[in-house]
């Protein structure tokens, strides 16, 4: 009797250590489930935010880019009837020059893009078809395009458009065949047309509007005259505005004044104190992307 008591009694003790093992291991995990439940929720919120603060930096960049993009393409000025250069809205800068050099681009024309680059001035180079026929020729275009300079129209065969006035297929021709022409190799058609010696017809004017062109000459140049082929003399009658041997004894040089140079080595020569001494005078190089185009 006493060792079935003692059984018992043993049995009993035993029941009641598993079940105070067992409650015990449960109060031990639940909490190590919770906290790790916790720490779970917290971790997904962090990268939650994280994720928010990323788009939201990514959201300012973007927006920070569009706006530095939409100042950059903004036009600024409009070409005038003087052919001058002139602000469209208050508060721009009025004392500036627009560089320009034609018959583009026959010997000099990359070595003075690259005197410009080094400068930091822009300029449009109007371009002659007949100097872009060989794939040669095509990569020196090309080349000065991707510098970042603006290319203009000057006419396939630099005719004198009143001579053709009559034949106005032969105009379009000129014109039209010298845009086909550089958007192949340059994969734009120009946004600027400037006639040889200055001189349109109605006809010319009716295409360059067609195309989407802006009609340019110029304020004044002087390396076309004898007297100018020299570096010299050049620099100083493009930076005063004066040329005297050529019976300009005034200067006409002024705000927005549009500078009409060409492909020559005497110019090639002086273009770099040209750039200068403009700037030493108190005058901006205008940056022709600035200048209002017809869309």
């Amino acid at each position: 009797m006493k060792k079935a008591l003692v059984i018992m009694f043993i049995s009993i003790l035993i029941l009641l250590l598993a079940s105070c093992t067992s409650t015990d291991k449960e109060q031990d995990e639940q909490p190590i489930e919770e906290k790790g439940s916790e720490t779970n929720n917290s971790l997904e919120k962090d990268s939650e935010t994280v994720e928010e603060d990323n788009n939201s930096d990514n959201m300012e960049v973007e927006e920070e880019a569009e706006e530095e993009i939409d100042k950059d393409t903004v036009a600024q000025y409009r070409v005038a009837d003087d052919w001058s250069l002139v602000p469209i809205n208050e508060g721009t800068n009025e004392k500036v020059v627009l560089l320009t050099i034609d018959d583009a681009p026959e010997k000099y024309s990359l070595e003075m893009a690259k005197t410009l680059k080094e400068l930091n001035a822009g300029a449009i180079f109007f371009v002659n078809g007949h100097f872009i026929d060989t794939p040669e020729e095509a990569e020196v275009l090309k080349q000065i395009h991707d510098m970042g300079f603006v290319i203009g129209n000057h006419t396939y065969n630099h005719v004198n458009l009143k001579e053709i006035e009559n034949d106005t297929e032969k105009q379009r021709a000129e014109l039209v065949n010298l845009n086909d022409r550089m958007e192949e190799i340059i994969g734009e058609r120009p946004k600027f047309f400037r006639a040889p010696h200055g001189v349109n017809t109605e006809e010319s004017k009716k295409i360059v509007e067609e195309e989407k062109m802006v009609l340019m000459n110029w304020s004044y140049g002087y390396d076309y005259f004898q007297p100018y082929f020299d570096k010299d003399k050049l620099v100083t009658a493009m930076v005063t505005g004066e040329g005297p041997e050529v019976d300009v004894p005034y200067s006409l040089l002024k705000d927005g004044a549009n500078l009409l140079m060409h492909d020559r080595e005497w110019t090639n020569e002086a273009l770099k104190e040209i750039v200068i001494g403009l700037r030493e005078r108190g005058y901006e190089i205008l940056d022709p992307n600035l200048i209002e185009t017809i869309k």
